[in-house]
């Protein structure tokens, strides 16, 4: 009975991390391939090629992105966004939509941008509890009347699931900046803290010495 237990966990190891990998794949590749759907009927690959490929929606949302990166860089592209931007700027209810997501999108993805570059040590949702945050930032606007010494922005991740979580604003003295860059951290974070920064995954239960 020991030795079947032993044989379910190990097979358990194996194929979960594998399934679940080939679910976010299949679901990444078929969201993608709704993108050929802004094509005419006549222009889709599978009424060309008469079947259907996987994954030809990745490479043309590809192209998409590369082509209007081109384009945006250069200077009439610029003046064809600022307008754009201008006039979304101009919608009452997507105004506010547009602008805040904005404001996110060219902080996570600027090269500029400071957001999750750092990991810290934290003390939440009490003291003596410790976890790992996020370094967003700076308090900013009128916080910053209110909030006296020097604060920093940071986003608590809950787990397994990092996508959700908490934005609290410590002081910088409570922080504890971690040597581990942001995917070590965000690894240990969606492990549960069985995945140490620096540790290898170990496949199949260990054998007691």
């Amino acid at each position: 009975m020991a030795k079947f237990r032993k044989w379910l966990l190990a097979g358990l190891l194996v194929l979960v991390p594998l399934i679940i990998t080939l679910w976010v794949l299949n679901w990444v590749v078929g969201t993608l391939d709704q993108t050929l759907r802004i094509l005419p009927r006549a222009w889709h690959p599978d009424t060309l090629l008469g079947l259907h490929i996987p994954g030809l929606g990745v490479i043309f949302a590809v192209v998409v992105v590369l082509v209007i990166g081109a384009l945006a860089s250069n200077f009439i592209g610029n003046q064809l966004i600022a307008w754009g931007n201008a006039l979304l700027q101009r919608i009452p209810v997507v105004r506010s939509i547009y602008s805040g997501v904005k404001q996110v999108s060219d902080t996570l993805f600027s090269e500029k941008g400071n957001a999750f570059r750092q990991a810290v040590l934290v003390q939440w949702p009490r003291p003596g509890m410790w976890t790992i945050g996020f370094v967003t930032g700076t308090p900013g606007g009128d916080l910053v009347n209110h909030l006296q010494g020097d604060y920093l922005s940071v986003f608590v991740p809950t787990t397994p699931n990092p996508t959700g979580g908490y934005f609290v604003m410590l002081p910088r003295a409570d922080c504890v900046v971690l040597a581990m860059n942001v995917d070590e951290a965000l690894t240990y974070v969606i492990s549960m803290g069985v995945i140490a920064p620096g540790s290898k995954l170990q496949i199949g239960p260990s054998d007691p010495a």
